[in-house]
C-alpha cells in the first residue's frame, strides 16, 4: 500500500496526497486520515473558526472503469465557530458522506461555454495525484454553516447613539426629502 504524502504546495493546511503512479490500476486503497495538532490549528484559521476537533476522514480510493479513480468515504469533525450575532462559540458536528470521481477530462477550448445543468459535481479532473486532505477540507467547508448562530440568539434593532440623540430615519436620507419638507412647510401642495 502506498504512503500518503503530507506536503503539497496546493494544500499547506492538511495534505494527504496519493501519488497514482504508485498504485496498480486494479488496486484499492483504504484510508483513515486525521490532522496533527498543528494542522488542526491551521484548519481552524483557514475556516475562521475558534477550533476544529475530532476531524477524521475514512474511505476507499478504487479504480473507476479503467478510466479514473473513485474516492468514497465519510468525513466527521467538530468545529467551534463564533456566532455571527453575539460572537459566542457555536459547536457544529459534521458527519457527511463524501464521493469524488477523478476522471480524464478534455480542457474546454472556448472559455465562454455554458455549463450543462446535468453536470456531475462529484467529478474532478484526473491528474497524477489525489489529495485526500484537500477533498476532506472541501467537504468540511461545504458542510459548515455559513452564518453560525447560537440557539436562542436573535438580531434585534439596536440604537448605538448617545442618550437623547434622535436617529436618522431612512426617509430623511432620500435626495428630495428636504425639498418635500420645504414644500409642505410652504403649504403649496403642487
Amino acid at each position: 500500500m502506498p504512503d500518503l504524502l503530507k506536503t503539497s504546495p496546493d494544500n499547506p493546511d492538511f495534505a494527504r496526497v496519493l501519488v497514482l503512479a504508485r498504485m496498480a490500476k486494479s488496486q484499492e486503497l483504504d484510508f483513515d486520515v486525521s490532522p496533527t495538532e498543528d494542522e488542526y490549528r491551521a484548519i481552524a484559521k483557514l475556516f475562521d473558526a475558534n477550533s476544529v476537533r475530532k476531524m477524521r476522514m475514512t474511505g476507499t480510493v478504487a479504480p473507476l472503469n479503467g478510466q479514473g479513480w473513485r474516492l468514497t468515504g465519510k468525513l466527521g469533525a467538530t468545529v467551534i465557530q463564533p456566532c455571527v450575532v453575539s460572537l459566542e462559540p457555536v459547536t457544529t458536528r459534521v458527519d457527511v458522506p463524501v464521493e469524488r470521481k477523478f476522471v480524464p477530462m478534455e480542457a474546454p477550448v472556448d472559455l465562454d461555454y455554458m455549463i450543462p445543468h446535468d453536470l456531475d459535481d462529484s467529478e474532478e479532473p484526473l491528474t497524477d495525484r489525489i489529495d485526500i486532505g484537500l477533498v476532506a477540507l472541501e467537504a468540511l467547508s461545504l458542510a459548515l454553516p455559513t452564518y453560525p448562530k447560537k440557539e436562542g440568539i436573535s438580531l434585534e434593532k439596536q440604537n448605538f447613539a448617545e442618550e437623547g440623540v434622535v436617529p436618522i430615519r431612512d426617509e430623511d436620507l432620500k435626495p428630495f426629502a428636504g425639498l418635500a419638507k420645504l414644500r409642505n412647510k410652504l403649504g403649496d401642495g403642487t
